[in-house]
């Protein structure tokens, strides 16, 4: 292990001290490729019995916080075990995933990273110079930061997340209006102004909510990369929950969109309808069996059952055709309704539907495409 810095023993008995509260296992290690020593975090274990994701937590920015206790209850609320270990970026948090057939740990994609206000809104104001200046681009911005965490995390998904920015923001505010205004500073008048610029520069810069929204979208626009602002830690905790389940469910969803059917729609509106002895129900299992086509509405559904109540009604309609150019467009003129009142307005189902429903009704031939016109 590399030494630890002076006073890290009194942090690190605080920080056991609280992870024991907690019934955190702590374990104390470095990064061989870093020459300084990083900060350790905390590891979450999915529920036992079963693979679970590994969350990995920083303890400077988390655990040795004020709401750094309600994190680790919400996680912990989710089963989870905690250790601690050594991340390459300082107050992010990551995961892996147990594999079953291996029995090994894979590192997952996603990285959720914690940004302390002040830093966050002093890389804004740098963002805000470098716009108003064109000149200086020495200082770090929301782009550079995210470009050096990259280079040290290749490969990941990157998310970032601030706590308390609105709270930051009205306090800075404040104190901006407040601030009384002098003519002419006297001597002891300007080391009062020096005595409270080294305090604003100690708290962080001022900006504003549009200075925020405009280097937000300019780092999105670029990067892809978003921020999530919360108002409070009981925020983060519960985002860091949800952002824990997301990640342990993305396998699980991912096979079970990969063992359905192409043809088989599981939309709310497709699911099975039951249909009673007396033959109640049929009507709108048609009707659903007509909005399974694309870009038809449950209107237009609805308009086709009203003038042709069962599939046998509108096959003996074809029937009664002398061509086949009147049977694809026998329902091109049904009218489809919609609202009620002086916002209502009325369409034709157009001769497009009527022809790909004409060919699913009477076409024998399974491979043909509906959408495809001769």
């Amino acid at each position: 292990l590399l030494p630890l810095p002076a006073g890290a023993g009194r942090d690190e008995a605080r920080l056991g001290g609280k992870l024991k509260r907690c019934g955190v296992a702590m374990s104390l290690g470095s990064d061989e490729s870093e020459n300084e020593v990083l900060p350790p975090a905390c590891v979450f274990l999915g529920p036992p019995g079963r693979p679970g994701p590994i969350s990995l937590l920083s303890s400077d920015t988390l655990l040795q916080a004020d709401g750094g206790g309600q994190v680790l209850s919400a996680l912990q609320a989710l089963g989870c075990v905690c250790a601690i270990e050594p991340q390459p970026v300082a107050g992010s948090m990551s995961w892996r995933r147990r594999t079953v057939e291996e029995e090994s740990w894979t590192e997952e994609p996603n990285v959720l990273l914690l940004l302390h206000t002040e830093e966050f809104a002093s890389m804004i104001y740098n963002y805000r110079q470098e716009v108003q200046s064109s000149t200086d681009r020495q200082k770090e911005t929301l782009r550079s930061f995210v470009a050096r965490v990259m280079e040290k995390i290749p490969g990941k998904t990157l998310a970032l997340v601030v706590v308390e920015l609105e709270k930051y923001l009205r306090s800075h505010k404040g104190q901006s209006q407040k601030r009384p205004r002098q003519a002419v500073p006297s001597g002891s008048q300007k080391e009062g102004q020096r005595k409270r610029k080294r305090q604003k520069e100690a708290s962080g810069p001022e900006v504003s909510r549009l200075d925020v929204e405009e280097a937000l979208v300019d780092l999105q626009l670029h990067t892809g990369i978003q921020v999530r602002c919360l108002e409070n830690w009981k925020d983060l905790s519960d985002f860091a929950s949800m952002f824990t389940k997301s990640v342990a469910e993305a396998p699980f969803k991912r096979e079970r969109e990969n063992t359905g059917f192409s043809f088989y729609l599981e939309n709310e509106w497709c699911r099975g309808v039951k249909v009673d002895r007396s033959g109640k129900g049929l009507l709108q299992v048609w009707q659903r069996q007509i909005q399974q086509f694309h870009r038809v509405s449950p209107d237009m559904a609805s308009a086709i059952v009203s003038a042709y109540p069962s599939p046998w009604l509108l096959k003996q309609a074809y029937h009664r055709c002398f061509s086949e150019q009147e049977q694809q467009n026998i329902l091109a003129d049904i009218p489809v309704r919609r609202g009620d009142g002086v916002t209502a307005t009325s369409r034709r189902i157009g001769p497009e539907l009527s022809r790909r429903i004409f060919l699913q009704m009477t076409s024998h031939n399974p491979d043909l495409c509906l959408d495809v016109t001769n």
